[in-house]
């Protein structure tokens, strides 16, 4: 049977949000969406981290959403999606999830209050209030080193039994942390890893699926990962991760999402790099090493096809 928790796993992509002359740019997302459901991926994230959602107006959010679910009805590829939300007062972002509730969304991903550092009983207390008043499941996002403070895994497990809460998106940098809350999860909390670079080690050791910025380039190479990992064939996981795992590294290079909007833009899925204030588009330098990377990967392409 399928419940919102079991559309919670494989390969999720961070949806980039593309902008022309400091607005929405509708044509790109649109194209991005065609693009992205005839590839191998699971779910959507939008105005996220990597979809610059903190730079986003309530109207841009509405529109994104509006937008991408058009697409995806047009197209008859009916991917879930998950809003990502953010904020520092729980009663603010209880005023988010209200505002939200009719929105065709599938999930909500929500990370620490930034700044504040509560302490673990706030946290805990925050996102009981937050699934308290949810009309969509919510998706824990542990991010620490942007957020200031980390969810400890013995709060994970509290939280993990709240009905409303769906799962989680790892990003705590933390191997051993992660490794033992896999383990010590309950039936049905799904953790999607969230760290590009440390995918590979936690798909390894029971993550569910992963949402990785990186997957918006050699998609079927990530999406083959996880496919070859459930099926216990990790030599074939390892060759495909031999092949995207300096591309995990290059895309951090500078502050996420400028490299990646940047290859896009490159290889024509989008109209333009621009970013919002106070992100700025990658460096000389950076786009000198994208160019050469680019077209690498294009000559083995063109090679393979050969």
């Amino acid at each position: 049977m399928t419940t919102p928790r079991t559309r919670l796993q494989g390969l999720w992509l961070p949806l980039i949000t593309p902008f022309c002359d400091g607005a929405l740019d509708e044509g790109s997302l649109r194209h991005l969406i065609r693009h992205y459901a005839a590839q191998p991926i699971d779910g959507l994230v939008l105005g996220a981290t990597s979809g610059e959602g903190l730079a986003l107006s309530w109207d841009e959010r509405a529109r994104l959403v509006s937008v991408v679910r058009d697409e995806l009805d047009t197209i008859g590829r009916l991917l879930p999606i998950c809003l990502g939300i953010g904020g520092v007062a729980t009663a603010d972002l209880i005023e988010a999830l209200d505002r939200t509730a009719s929105w065709s969304i599938d999930f909500y991903l929500i990370s620490s209050p930034p700044y504040v550092r509560p302490s673990q009983r706030g946290l805990l207390a925050h996102f009981t209030a937050l699934a308290d008043r949810a009309a969509h499941p919510i998706v824990l996002y542990n991010i620490p080193y942007r957020s200031a403070v980390g969810l400890d895994n013995a709060t994970l497990l509290q939280l993990a039994a709240h009905p409303a809460i769906a799962g989680l998106k790892d990003c705590c940098a933390n191997r051993m942390q992660t490794r033992d809350l896999i383990a010590r999860r309950p039936a049905g909390f799904q953790i999607l890893t969230g760290e590009d670079a440390q995918s590979f080690d936690a798909l390894q050791v029971g993550a569910d699926g992963a949402i990785l910025l990186s997957a918006h380039l050699e998609t079927t190479n990530f999406a083959a990962i996880l496919h070859h990992v459930k099926a216990g064939r990790h030599d074939a996981a390892a060759a495909c991760w031999a092949q995207v795992e300096d591309l995990t590294r290059l895309l951090f290079t500078e502050p996420s999402p400028a490299p990646a909007k940047y290859w896009l833009a490159r290889t024509g899925l989008i109209a333009s790099a621009e970013m919002r204030l106070p992100m700025v588009e990658v460096g000389d330098e950076l786009a000198a090493r994208l160019d050469l990377e680019i077209e690498r990967r294009r000559s083995v392409t063109q090679a393979r096809v050969a």
